[in-house]
């Protein structure tokens, strides 16, 4: 399919931010997409709904997204600043406390956005449904697939609109199924013919607990920061400055270890445990502008399309509804943005084997964030999962860079280019990286330093 031909229908499941992404990089060979989704889509950019719950959580837009964000809509980070998004130096504007270990700042160009997930779903929505051809149906539920008569491809989607009970067939050239962590594709695969695709899952036992605080600037003398919890101490929590001069905390707990206490009143003390003092500053200081509100964090679940030998044409399964990661590493925004890029250069290939070679290149851009995801939540022993030797070797070799990157700020820019999918694993390992890593292990191996005085950055 030439990239400057358009023709066709295709039809995305889901208006979450992964289904929005598929539609606007399918608007561009196909003349026609139609988005539905089940919900009632608010346009304030304030209001959440309720096919996105952790909506009111604090999210990450790691550089990587922010980078595919400003290639699909050109001046995005501009316009999102313009409405009270606040950008970030991920290094330089960013208090990390990894194992008790502060990260030491710099000023590196790697760039992150402070925005709240509700108002940067509303923003990329309006973005794709005013592009020519897009339309995007709301409170249309989909139910099942229509496939040829041999089943070997998908030609449309069967929607229910919400209340109602006449179902629409919609015939299409290509369905994205986006509906998100709980979708239904592999049934409707077995429904077809087909072997559901494999599944790992690991439960990381963790829960959320987030509330908005009136922001001013220069009241703090941070920008962000994200204090991660261990299995030494399994509580950690990440405030970012998002707009409407608000900051939007959480606290984190892992396991019986990290219980979160119920009642607001509370969390500054609670915050007094963690390994430094930012997020106590700021629940001693800053007035609450809404509700807290509790999170028990779903199972992590990533399905091996890759691996299925048979696949019908026309369809094909995106972001979460092939992998939903552990939200605590802000990692599920960003990878469905760099799936949009591998969409879409799949796409310029033609139609003929789409699905597999989507699959194929998907999965390398999976790869890295779910080896960091769960091999660090596999870190603590309460969490069942299949531990293996690289895993083990893993989780020690990022204890003592973390030591590193406590004096070594090059190391710390390794660390974070990986961790925002701007640079591949095998940075962690390069000679630079590695020879600081291990002589700041054999000189000195001391205790993780669990409170801590914050360094000083520039406030937003």
């Amino acid at each position: 399919m030439s990239a400057k031909e358009k023709s066709g229908h295709a039809i995305v499941l889901g208006a979450s931010i992964g289904g929005l992404l598929a539609a606007r990089v399918l608007s561009e060979s196909y003349a026609k997409v139609t988005i539905f989704d089940r919900d009632a889509l608010p346009t304030d950019g304030v209001t959440g709904r309720k096919g996105v719950p952790q909506g009111d959580h604090t999210h990450g837009l790691l550089a990587r997204g922010r980078q595919v964000l400003e290639e699909l809509f050109p001046g995005f980070a501009a316009d999102m600043t313009a409405a009270g998004a606040v950008p970030v130096d991920v290094q330089g504007d960013v208090v990390w406390i990894n194992g008790g270990h502060r990260l030491a700042a710099k000023h590196t160009g790697l760039a992150g956005l402070g925005v709240t997930r509700i108002g940067l779903e509303a923003y990329v929505r309006r973005r794709v449904i005013a592009l020519p051809g897009v339309q995007l149906l709301a409170r249309h539920e989909a139910v099942g697939l229509i496939a040829n008569a041999d089943r070997t491809r998908v030609v449309g989607a069967r929607v229910l609109p919400v209340g109602g009970d006449t179902e629409l067939r919609l015939a299409a050239d290509l369905v994205v199924d986006a509906t998100g962590r709980g979708n239904r594709g592999p049934s409707w695969l077995a429904e077809l013919g087909y072997d559901k695709p494999a599944e790992e899952h690991v439960d990381s036992k963790t829960v959320y607990v987030s509330r908005a605080y009136r922001r001013t600037p220069g009241q703090l003398g941070f920008t962000a920061a994200v204090i991660s919890p261990s299995p030494e101490l399994p509580i950690g929590g990440v405030v970012v400055p998002v707009e409407g001069d608000r900051w939007m905390l959480t606290l984190i707990g892992v396991g019986e270890g990290g219980v979160l206490p119920a009642d607001p009143d509370a969390y500054a003390q609670f915050a007094r445990r963690l390994a430094g003092d930012e997020l106590y500053q700021l629940l001693s200081t800053c007035e609450p502008a809404g509700p807290a509100v509790r999170l028990r964090l779903p199972v992590s679940v990533r399905r091996r399309y890759e691996h299925l030998t048979r696949l019908p044409e026309g369809l094909v399964s995106f972001a979460d509804a092939v992998c939903s990661f552990n939200p605590a590493y802000g990692q599920g925004m960003t990878v469905a943005a760099a799936e949009a890029i591998v969409l879409r250069d799949c796409l310029r290939q033609g139609g003929a084997g789409l699905p597999k070679r989507f699959y194929a290149a998907a999965s390398k851009v999976i790869d890295v964030p779910w080896d960091i995801a769960v091999g660090a939540d596999l870190a603590y022993p309460e969490v069942e999962g299949v531990r293996t030797g690289k895993g083990n070797f893993l989780n020690g070799y990022v204890a003592r860079l973390h030591r590193a990157a406590a004096t070594h700020p090059e190391v710390g820019l390794a660390f974070l280019a990986v961790a925002n999918l701007m640079s591949p694993p095998q940075r962690l390992f390069s000679p630079g990286v590695l020879a600081r890593v291990l002589w700041s292990g054999r000189t000195r191996k001391a205790r993780p330093t669990l409170v801590a005085q914050p360094t000083p950055v520039t406030q937003a």
